[in-house]
């Protein structure tokens, strides 16, 4: 959905616009979305091969099988980003939710809670632990949809929390908490209040929701013109949690300077 190639094709074909995105954060720092066309797509009810890279179910886990090369700026030559990483849902939740009246975007928690393993061959790195899976789907691009949106979401000690605002298109607001319990059925729940961040470096606004309304940013993990996505200490349901918070500004997605910048990010192949 972040293409500029999708964006300036008038986004006829989504199989020719297709990628992997991976992001190793730390140390080893490593940044894949390699866009690949129709010819280099193959899918079923169960798997997806994106080029030499593969998602597929596997006895109930998610399993992602990553041979690319990492994109830096201003450097020719790519590393090797060789790895598997298999999610396994601890609960599912089989309701989508519509983020707009017309119904035209489709937000769904398939795991709201989820363990990770990670074995990554290049960079040579390995670890679990917690998790999370969903999916958007659309039926109009999203920067008509939306010109900003905040989303966060934690585990707790019995479940998850998720909350999801912003700013529709048409300039309305829409705000939402959902509580997804042991057992993976979501609730919603009265919104925590407003806990306002400071911006990112690239002076996106970020906001989240705590009991108290105060939340801290512990790490930024991605800060980029339109996009910023970061680790907070925050205050849900009457438990400490650490959560992960996104915050999404798709006016500037849409402004010429970063339609400009992203095929540096996101390099396209023609096979």
């Amino acid at each position: 959905m972040f293409s500029p190639y999708y964006k300036r094709s008038g986004r006829g074909d989504p199989l020719d616009h297709c990628a992997l995105n991976v992001a190793l954060y730390g140390p080893q720092h490593r940044w894949v979305m390699t866009e690949r066309p129709r010819g280099a797509v193959a899918r079923d009810a169960a798997n997806l091969a994106i080029g030499p890279s593969s998602v597929r179910w596997e006895g109930g886990e998610l399993v992602i099988d990553i041979h690319e090369g990492d994109t830096r700026l201003f450097v020719p030559w790519q590393r090797r980003v060789v790895g598997r990483v298999r999610v396994i849902p601890e609960i599912l939740n089989r309701a989508a939710f519509a983020l707009d009246p017309a119904e035209k975007h489709i937000w769904h928690c398939l795991a709201p809670c989820a363990r990770i393993e990670v074995e990554m061959t290049s960079p040579g790195l390995s670890w679990s632990g917690k998790a999370y899976l969903d999916h958007n789907r659309g039926a109009e691009p999203l920067e008509t949809g939306f010109n900003t949106w905040h989303w966060s979401r934690a585990h707790l000690r019995q479940g998850a929390l998720v909350c999801y605002e912003g700013e529709r298109g048409d300039g309305s607001l829409f705000a939402s908490a959902l509580r997804f319990d042991a057992k993976g059925v979501p609730e919603p729940v009265e919104l925590p209040p407003i806990a306002r961040l400071p911006k990112s470096a690239w002076r996106i606004e970020r906001r989240t929701r705590s009991d108290i309304g105060v939340a801290a940013v512990r790490r930024t993990w991605e800060d980029t013109p339109f996009y910023a996505r970061s680790e907070l200490a925050s205050r849900f349901l009457g438990e400490e949690v650490v959560a992960v918070q996104e915050s999404l500004d798709m006016r500037r997605f849409s402004s010429r300077p970063v339609q400009f910048m992203l095929p540096y990010r996101m390099p396209r192949k023609r096979a």
